[in-house]
């Protein structure tokens, strides 16, 4: 047996690849090699096989950037109605419009079915977002550093829901911070009867935001 018969294919892509003008030496190669089509059963030169890698790589990148474009509409879409949002707390002269305008733009704006709030800092006679909470759910806000999305992992806050809350499947956990290193004075929870709409490891930028924002309102409320 002679020694290119021995050569392992890493050895042969490794010559190739050390010796790039192999094929401008030998052009002829490239028309009398035939290699298995990728997507057939019948055989194609080098440089026919070199076409369609081009092209199918040319489709990865035109899908590539088609989901990078619907990213980028969906999150304009978000900014869009978290600024909405914004203007709305801005606008608000007490805790009730606060938590109005909070309501009304979740439900509307963000198709958010179902949310529960506690402030465990506001004036005595702010509306039920000075419902007692236990001094283990605000050690266990205390602890998130940025809002948490799955299953229920505070039991407490499922008993907030009401008749609707066996039927709750995911949830987002977000502390109200008024600045990004400040320490939370509230949570806001954002609960859905659907398995995927909040889970874990998707993105947190614009639920963290949304978190400070409300924050900063409701703080704004003791000035």
């Amino acid at each position: 047996m002679n020694a290119i018969s021995d050569m392992q294919p890493e050895q042969i892509a490794d010559y190739l690849t050390r010796h790039p003008n192999f094929f401008n030496d030998f052009p002829a190669l490239l028309a009398d090699i035939h290699i298995p089509h990728p997507h057939g059963t019948h055989a194609v030169s080098m440089s026919e096989r070199q076409l369609i890698a081009m092209r199918d790589k040319v489709r990865m990148l035109e899908n590539k950037l088609a989901e990078l474009i619907q990213f980028g509409e969906e999150n304009d879409g978000i900014s869009e109605k978290l600024h909405a949002l914004t203007l709305a707390l801005i606008a608000a002269r007490t805790p009730q419009d606060v938590v109005a305008a909070l309501a009304l733009h979740l439900r509307e704006g963000f198709a958010v079915p179902h949310h529960a709030l506690r402030v465990w800092n506001l004036p005595a006679d702010a509306p039920a977002l000075t419902d007692p909470v236990s001094p283990g759910l605000r050690d266990a806000v205390a602890t998130l550093g940025q809002p948490a999305c799955g299953p229920l992992t505070i039991d407490e806050a499922g008993a907030w829901f009401g008749e609707i809350a066996p039927h709750l499947r995911t949830f987002a956990f977000i502390p109200l911070r008024p600045a990004a290193a400040a320490a939370p004075i509230g949570l806001l929870v954002l609960a859905s009867e659907e398995a995927r709409r909040f889970y874990p490891g998707m993105g947190t930028l614009y639920l963290d935001r949304l978190g400070q924002m409300l924050g900063a309102a409701l703080v704004r409320m003791q000035d």
